[in-house]
């Protein structure tokens, strides 16, 4: 079976290795004899041998030397050309030197040295282009299904690169491209006309007799995307799109490969532009421990700090899937990478204290917490045990063991809070703030809002209720979220965990808000439905502890900019340490008494603006009025 596979490799290339040879052994055959035709006494063939074997030697070299053999027939294009002209026009050269150290060339006319090389070149061109003309030929003859009449949105480099690989696929054919440059108006990108701007989409579209749209702009905004995504929805015609350049380097996608508008393109914010060298500093060469390591940013988290070369990565995880299946990733992508999964609970003292001991960590992300607003509502004990009392036991081990850095993961939720799960995440990151003053570890907080497809959110919810037919259930037709991609999320934690120096809450820029309802309605229109038609939105009513819309930033916290332009530092306020001790030895007494009065005064206590038993609506007449 080895043997076939080689020699199955091989036959093509010798094959194209002899054919080379004859055409170089025919040019100077040809050269020579166009020289002497018109002489009464040419040389004969014996007479020339000698020449000509050098000139075979001599030019095969340099046809291998060019890598001229590297190239396939099937795709022959200008570069080869000009390979071809370059490798014949070296090779005369070449022959000339060999001649001349020979014979002195006394047996060749200077005028064969220059007609060679032109013959030559005709000689090898000709059959390769003849060959992939036949083949494209022959593989559109071949196709089972007509051509799919294609609009190119973007005549740019990621256009032409586009039309290129269309050339080779006989499922489309591309009728014209589409640009918001006037000066291309009326050019041509491999013989493909620029039939006008993007505003003029559904009436070329119709014009045109297009089948699909294909989107390459991939360095569009998100703004942008969303006008044009609205284009293409005018114009009626099913639409696709290239790779974001951030989805190939990670390795989601090729950059080939076209795909369905995600929701991510039309939401998630621009790219930001990242100090990679201050978090390969900061993490390069460490020993990193990631609590909650199993849930969608727990698990980003791993394969990010994975990427910076830490030496190596422990996972404290409750959920045994989630566990399991992130180790199993880490081990595939990253074999060389020293992992220790544990499985436990962060808010065990006796599990924190073996992990560290054992582990040794010089960097902690925090990022174990339960987050589901409606659910913790009724779930005091549970959403303080382990938010506020968890976070305070890992903080502790990791002050006990000498760590580094410790990084809180919260939530926009934290501000001005009107749910448990907010509160929570409030007085975990009042713990962080001032454990910084007693602590030689650095403790720096990272707030952010809603991640786009993250485990519970609302985008998988959608996508199920799309799928099954609807309705759509949105809360309120004026309730708006921030939102941010996974990996985007997380990277700027990793970078506000560089720039902490100690006791800072840090919010990362989550560009503008969106309502939920324009989620819903795009997700349906993604889905290639018409909302109200295809599928009914809902409006169920604001579940408990839900605020129309979400803050960064308290009105005390004086937040300003950093050297980062995405991330912003909130001014820590300061409480008396010794009562918020006081206030959690209380708070742990409840926790182990299951006493959720208890635990409501503390939470009270510690955040004297949040009133967990106001009604619902009230909560939300606050917000409109701060929104307003």
């Amino acid at each position: 079976m080895g043997l076939r596979k080689l020699t199955a490799s091989i036959h093509p290339r010798l094959a194209v290795v002899l054919h080379d040879l004859a055409m170089v052994w025919l040019a100077w055959t040809a050269a020579n004899w166009l020289r002497y035709s018109f002489e009464s006494n040419p040389p004969s063939a014996w007479q020339m041998a000698p020449d000509t074997v050098i000139a075979l030697l001599v030019q095969g070299v340099v046809l291998w030397w060019t890598g001229l053999y590297k190239g396939l027939w099937r795709f022959a294009s200008l570069p080869d050309l000009w390979n071809i002209l370059r490798a014949a026009a070296i090779g005369a050269l070449a022959i000339a030197v060999a001649l001349f150290l020979y014979d002195r060339l006394e047996s060749v006319p200077r005028s064969v040295l220059a007609i060679y090389p032109v013959v030559l070149s005709v000689l090898l061109g000709t059959p390769r282009l003849a060959y992939r003309y036949w083949k494209d030929s022959r593989f559109e003859l071949l196709a089972r299904v007509p051509a799919r009449r294609v609009l190119v949105l973007g005549a740019g480099r990621t256009g032409e690169a586009l039309l290129r690989e269309l050339a080779h696929d006989a499922r489309y054919r591309p009728v014209g491209l589409l640009d918001d440059n006037p000066a291309l108006r009326g050019a041509r990108v491999h013989g493909v006309p620029v039939l006008g701007t993007l505003e003029h989409l559904p009436d070329l579209a119709r014009e045109s007799a297009a089948d699909m749209l294909l989107i390459a702009i991939p360095s569009a905004t998100t703004a942008q995307m969303r006008r044009i995504v609205e284009l293409c929805e005018d114009a009626g015609v099913p639409f696709r799109t290239v790779p974001r350049l951030q989805d190939v380097v990670a390795g989601r996608i090729g950059f080939g490969q076209l795909k369905e508008v995600a929701i991510e393109d039309l939401l998630g914010r621009d790219p930001v532009q990242l100090d990679w060298a201050a978090m390969r500093g900061g993490f390069s060469g460490q020993r990193v421990l990631i609590t909650g390591g199993g849930g969608s940013i727990g698990a980003e988290l791993c394969r990010q700090v994975a990427r910076l070369g830490v030496e190596s990565l422990a996972i404290l995880e409750l959920s045994e899937y989630n566990l399991y299946r992130i180790e199993q990733e880490l081990r595939r992508e990253f074999p060389d990478l020293l992992i220790d999964a544990v499985l436990g609970d962060c808010g065990d003292a006796a599990v924190c204290e073996r992990v560290f001991a054992r582990v040794r960590p010089q960097v902690v992300l925090h990022a174990a917490a339960f987050k589901h607003v409606p659910l913790l509502q009724n779930q005091v004990r549970e959403a303080f045990r382990n938010n506020v009392l968890g976070t305070q036991t890992v903080a502790q081990a990791a002050d006990r063991h000498g760590v580094g850095c410790f990084v809180l993961i919260s939530t926009d939720k934290a501000v001005n809070p009107t749910s448990v799960m907010g509160a929570c995440k409030r007085a975990a990151e009042i713990f962080c703030q001032n454990f910084a003053a007693q602590s030689a570890t650095r403790f720096v907080t990272v707030r952010f809002g809603n991640v786009l497809d993250s485990a519970g959110s609302v985008v998988p919810l959608f996508r199920e209720q799309i799928r099954n037919g609807g309705p759509v259930t949105v809360t309120h037709p004026e309730m708006s979220r921030y939102f941010m991609t996974i990996p985007e999320a997380c990277q700027l934690i990793l970078q506000a965990g560089v720039l902490g120096k100690g006791g800072e809450i840090f919010a990362l820029d989550m560009g503008e808000p969106v309502k939920i309802r324009y989620l819903a309605e795009q997700m349906i229109r993604l889905a290639g439905k018409v909302p109200e038609r295809d599928v009914a939105i809902v409006y169920t009513g604001l579940r408990p502890g839900e605020k129309l819309f979400e803050e960064l930033f308290h009105d005390h916290e004086n937040y300003q900019a950093t050297k980062h332009a995405k991330i912003f530092l909130a001014q820590p306020r300061s409480v008396s340490w010794e009562l918020l001790n006081a206030q959690l030895r209380h708070a742990a007494h409840a926790v182990r008494d299951y006493d959720e009065d208890a635990l409501r005064a503390c939470l009270t206590s510690l955040l004297p603006d949040f009133n967990w038993r106001a009604e619902t609506e009230s909560a939300h007449v606050v917000s409109i009025t701060r929104q307003s």
